[in-house]
């Protein structure tokens, strides 16, 4: 019974060690990432690696497949581009701490329903976390590390941090990862030149960029453009987003 006891006290020990050890690398990881520019992300990796598959997938050649990702400062892009994903993609961005409650609950309402399409109720922030701390897939354990991330970077990175990590890792085409890689593939111009309804439709796009592309925007796309583009108006235009911008 002693020698149990021991052995019990002795894991104990090395259980809290290694959460102590996972929880510091946690915080090294994402306060480095305030500062600096990720060189990759998981997702990237990942379609590197494996061409995506599924309906309305239409994907480059095999042996052509490499990544594009440019990463740019927020003043280096244009602010129709934060403003149209905020508009598109979570409204409530510069109010909430990272969780934005009532599209949880608007979004598990309309699941339940029985609606065809599944809506998602996840932040920019949460969006952050999912493409550059954590891997692909759905589980819970998954979910949990989504919603430990999502706290840190909310804890340690202000929004102008967020929203400039979110415009350059968010996948926005077939190996096409962030708003200047997009922006020379599909517009030929530097993220700094886009106008309002190229913002738009490429922040519509973003839920599934690579079935909905900006290169050849069908009917779906662009009515997604249309109602992102009303979504900025009545934002009152760039100057919702002028503060994130300007701050530093």
């Amino acid at each position: 019974m002693k020698d149990f006891k021991q052995i019990a006290r002795r894991a104990g020990r090395i259980a809290l060690q290694v959460l102590a050890v996972a929880f510091l690398t946690s915080v090294a990881w994402v306060l480095l990432y305030r500062w600096v520019s990720p060189p990759a992300t998981w997702l990237m990796l990942d379609r590197r690696a494996h061409a995506p598959v599924g309906k309305g997938y239409h994907g480059i050649r095999e042996e052509n497949r490499r990544i594009q990702y440019d990463f740019k400062g927020l003043a280096d892009v244009s602010p129709e581009l934060p403003l149209a994903l905020v508009a598109a993609e979570d409204q409530r961005f510069l109010l909430h701490h990272g969780f934005d409650g009532d599209a949880l609950l608007k979004a598990a309402k309309s699941n339940l329903s029985g609606s065809k399409q599944l809506r998602g109720g996840s932040t920019i922030t949460q969006q952050v976390a999912k493409n550059v701390f954590l891997w692909q897939g759905r589980s819970y354990v998954r979910k949990a590390a989504e919603a430990y991330f999502t706290l840190l970077i909310e804890l340690l990175w202000d929004k102008r941090r967020i929203m400039e990590m979110y415009l350059n890792v968010a996948e926005m085409g077939d190996c096409i990862f962030g708003a200047e890689a997009a922006s020379q593939a599909y517009f030929g111009k530097p993220a700094a030149k886009l106008s309002a309804a190229e913002a738009a439709l490429l922040a519509g796009v973003l839920p599934n960029p690579l079935r909905f592309r900006a290169s050849n925007p069908g009917p779906v796309a662009r009515a997604k453009q249309r109602r992102v583009l009303r979504r900025m108006r009545a934002l009152r235009g760039t100057s919702y987003v002028q503060e994130l911008v300007e701050s530093k």
